[in-house]
């Protein structure tokens, strides 16, 4: 089979289309010829030998969907032929609150999803959501499953309360307006970019602020009248602007650390207002089928700014690096 391979960190060119043996599912797996995989920006960081737990040569990749074609052992035959999307980690463990030393993500250290085929646990998969393509099914998983854990699980995110999302436009950001929207909050969001502002409204935010802008975070008071949570993946240069704007009660949720590994917090704004801050990244099994049964029931589809072939996936991923603006990057793997 097919599949881009990662044999040195060189770098988003380093990983190369590679001739590999077709996998054999084990006991308990199915094998999934891939359809479509998405690309995020964790490829980046992976190419570059930045990612915890590296392990080389390494089948990069942790988004895909497609149809699986063969079970091991003690897997029911019926399920072959079925359109599915995959689970993109393994591994969580027992425990819902956080995941075990042996987790990890597909792409790095387990086998990843730019290639021809995978296989994974049989229970690791949901169905493909009716009406969607490939395309868009693969555009889910990653991005999709830590917005929704960090605004259900963590910030228990509520109708009528008021969001904040910082750097509109990656995946996760998008996938935390869209799943936003849909539960009927307020969605605010920052951005250097006002056509990023411009397309966030256009998808049902009520409004956003530059955070070039000095004291952006009068503005956003200002505009919002107060902040019930924040969805920030880049703490380290917006948190004293946007704490102030926090209502009594509020809850910031932190998913990653563009920008910075530190960031300080105005300690008096914070525990007078009773506030919580919380860590999450990724989620559990059952956090991906809750996702995937959401998005097919209203119908979430993700933005799709690009698509590439298997064998274009390094130019794919440069094209995230130097050009992408908003939405996902999609690799079509076969039809």
């Amino acid at each position: 089979m097919k599949a881009l391979l990662l044999t040195t960190a060189d770098g988003p060119g380093s990983p190369k289309i590679t001739e590999l043996e077709t996998p054999v599912p084990a006991a308990g797996e199915v094998r999934v010829a891939l359809k479509a995989a998405a690309i995020n920006h964790r490829e980046l960081w992976v190419s570059r030998g930045l990612y915890p737990g590296m392990k080389l040569p390494a089948i990069m990749g942790a988004d895909g969907a497609g149809v699986i074609d063969a079970v091991g052992e003690g897997v029911d035959t019926a399920v072959i032929g079925s359109e599915v999307v995959l689970y993109p980690a393994s591994h969580w463990g027992d425990n819902p609150k956080y995941p075990s030393a042996e987790f990890g993500c597909l792409g790095m250290p387990y086998a990843g999803t730019f290639a021809e085929y995978i296989c994974v646990p049989a229970d690791a998969v949901a169905a493909k959501p009716q009406g969607f393509s490939f395309a868009e099914a693969a555009g889910v998983p990653l991005a999709g499953m830590t917005a929704w854990r960090s605004l259900t699980v963590k910030a228990q995110l509520q109708a009528g309360e008021k969001i904040l999302i910082t750097g509109i436009g990656g995946g996760v950001a998008v996938w935390a307006l869209t799943f936003a929207v849909a539960m009927g909050a307020e969605v605010y969001v920052t951005s250097s970019s006002q056509e990023k502002i411009d397309q966030a409204v256009a998808m049902g935010a009520k409004g956003g602020v530059n955070y070039k802008e000095e004291k952006w975070g009068k503005t956003l008071t200002k505009m919002s009248g107060g902040i019930d949570v924040v969805f920030d993946g880049a703490p380290t240069g917006a948190t004293k602007q946007y704490i102030r704007a926090l209502n009594m009660g509020g809850r910031v949720v932190i998913y990653g650390s563009t920008g910075g590994m530190s960031f300080d917090v105005p300690v008096p704004d914070f525990f007078l207002k009773h506030a919580t801050i919380f860590g999450s990244a990724m989620g559990t099994v059952d956090d991906f089928k809750g996702m995937m049964a959401y998005v097919g029931e209203h119908n979430l589809k993700p933005v799709i700014e690009k698509t590439f072939t298997l064998d274009e996936t390094s130019d794919a991923m440069m094209y995230l690096e130097k050009e992408h603006q908003m939405g996902k990057i999609i690799i079509n793997i076969s039809q």
